[in-house]
């Protein structure tokens, strides 16, 4: 593979071993490596982050290795948003995982196929390597265009991070125009996203999700997701930040590989069927209100 591989860690060095198996594996060129400091107040949390950040050592292939590991808890939010900045300021693009995200091997070989496919095209920001899909595709390609750009393995370039914001300076004024009602299907989703956003842009909510997904939407920027789901989040359970309930769908998602050379579309057009069934699904539908709100109990704490 060609393409830089950032990984995100912290203090779960049974998760981030097998995340890292499946990196060493696809043996990328450069790996830059994240991590935030432990937590105050949390006895072992030191000597967590200590042998999670040890599981990185064992680099046996040719490998440009950096680290940006902070000594003090910034927080999820401000640790990955600062994190990212970093990774984007040292290469044009790259693939980036956390350490519960356990990428399929042909999620590397169709990260590196499409960021070179779409690196001059402005309308794709991001790669997704995550299927929430519950539609049928209405063509035999290998990945359809959302509005969703979905985290659990990604990948993308300078050029579409360069608008990321994390302290949403913008949402005041899209707010205020009612673009959100320009952009989605409905008053509910429209409500939905609003308190997010409105959430976020306080710092009630220590994420650096949301911002993105505001990012992206503010510039019209598509996301690539497979037909194939092809990461599975293993950190759910009560070790986890956010992903606590081992009980949740998400938590059970398995991979499957994708057939590569990759089948491109003709047209770059968003499947609105699809994403019409996702925000439905997964977000300001009825499920997806349960949902957040279960996430949201658990990420209701200040920003740093």
């Amino acid at each position: 593979m060609d393409t830089p591989v950032a990984l995100i860690l912290f203090n779960r060095p049974e998760t981030t071993a097998r995340v890292f198996a499946a990196i060493r594996a696809a043996a990328p060129p450069r790996l830059l490596l994240i991590a935030d400091g432990p937590r105050t107040g949390r006895p072992g949390e030191a000597t967590l982050c200590q042998a999670t950040r040890a599981v990185t050592d064992a680099i046996d292939w040719p490998c440009q290795v950096e680290r940006n590991f902070s000594d003090i808890n910034l927080g999820c939010g401000r640790r990955l948003s600062s994190g990212l900045d970093w990774v984007f300021e040292q290469v044009p693009e790259a693939i980036v995982l956390e350490d519960d995200c356990l990428p399929d091997p042909s999620f590397f070989a169709y990260c590196d196929e499409l960021l070179a496919h779409y690196r001059d095209d402005e309308r794709v920001a991001l790669i997704t390597g995550t299927s929430f899909r519950t539609v049928p595709m209405r063509t035999d390609d290998s990945y359809y265009f959302s509005r969703y750009p979905m985290v659990w393995g990604w990948a993308s370039w300078r050029r579409a991070w360069r608008h990321y914001d994390f302290r949403l300076k913008s949402w005041p004024e899209l707010k205020a125009g009612q673009w959100l009602d320009d952009l989605l299907d409905g008053p509910a989703a429209v409500r939905f996203w609003s308190r997010l956003f409105d959430r976020a842009a306080a710092g009630e909510i220590d994420t650096r999700d949301y911002q993105l997904v505001c990012a992206l939407w503010a510039q019209s920027g598509l996301t690539i997701a497979p037909r194939a789901n092809l990461v599975q989040n293993i950190g759910f359970g009560p070790d986890a930040t956010h992903t606590t309930d081992a009980e949740d769908a998400g938590a059970h998602r398995t991979v499957e590989p994708i057939d590569l050379p990759l089948r491109h579309p003709s047209f770059v057009i968003r499947d609105a069927l699809i994403d019409r069934a996702l925000e439905r699904t997964q977000f300001s539908g009825a499920r997806g209100q349960r949902i957040r709100r279960r996430f949201d109990r658990l990420m209701r704490f200040k920003v740093g």
